[in-house]
C-alpha cells in the first residue's frame, strides 16, 4: 500500500487544490500563450470572479479529481491537473494539466505529475482508460505524455482554430494494462 505515497514523485505532489490558491493560478489564466494550449475556443483572459466560479463548481462535481500541483522541494504551487467526465460504467476519463508557472515548463515537473495522476487513476479510482487531446502546436506536451506512457491513438484534422490558422488535435490515451505494464513494482513514479 503506497498510502501517503499515492501522490508523492520525485518532484512534485498533487494536493487538494484550496480556495487561497486562486491568488496565485488566477493570474495564469490571463496568459494567452497558457489558455491556447488548453482550450479550443478563442483564447480571452478570464478574470478573478471567472476563477472562483470555476473553483466552486469544480470543487462541488463529485465526477471530477482536481489536485494541485506542488514542488516537493519547496512546496510551492505551479500547476493544476484533473481527471474529468469520468464515466464510472466504462471506466474512462479525460485528464488535463496546466503548469502555470512557467519558471517550472520544461524541467520534468509536468511528466511527474502526469505519472501521479495516472496512478491515482488507476490505483484509487479503478478506471481503466485516462484520454486527452493535445494540439499539434504544443510539441513540449505531447513529449511529456509520451514519457508519462500515453500513446497517440488518432488525429483530429484541423479540430483547433489558433493564430490565424486551423491546427490539429491529437488523441491520446493510456489503458490500465499498459500501464501496469510499464509502472515499477513498487516506489515512487519513475521521471
Amino acid at each position: 500500500m503506497l498510502g501517503n505515497d499515492l501522490l508523492r514523485g520525485e518532484l512534485v505532489r498533487l494536493d487538494a487544490l484550496d480556495r487561497a490558491d486562486v491568488d496565485t493560478f488566477g493570474p495564469w489564466w490571463r496568459d494567452l500563450e497558457l489558455i491556447g494550449n488548453l482550450s479550443q475556443t478563442a483564447a480571452f483572459p478570464f478574470t478573478v470572479e471567472d476563477e472562483l466560479e470555476w473553483f466552486e463548481s469544480m470543487r462541488k462535481n463529485k465526477d471530477v479529481s482536481m489536485f494541485a500541483i506542488r514542488r516537493i522541494d519547496t512546496g510551492a504551487l505551479i500547476g493544476t491537473t484533473s481527471l474529468f467526465d469520468v464515466n464510472w460504467r466504462i471506466r474512462k476519463c479525460l485528464f488535463g494539466i496546466a503548469i502555470g508557472d512557467k519558471s517550472a515548463w520544461g524541467q520534468g515537473y509536468g511528466t511527474d505529475a502526469t505519472r501521479l495522476a495516472l496512478r491515482y487513476a488507476f490505483m484509487e479510482l479503478n478506471l481503466n482508460r485516462v484520454q486527452l487531446h493535445v494540439y499539434s502546436f504544443n510539441d513540449r506536451a505531447r513529449r511529456a505524455y509520451e514519457k508519462a506512457g500515453f500513446i497517440l491513438e488518432g488525429t483530429l484534422r484541423d479540430a483547433v482554430y489558433r493564430d490565424g490558422r486551423h491546427h490539429d488535435e491529437h488523441v491520446m490515451a493510456v489503458l490500465r494494462r499498459d500501464w501496469e505494464a510499464d509502472r515499477p513494482p513498487t516506489g515512487p513514479c519513475r521521471s
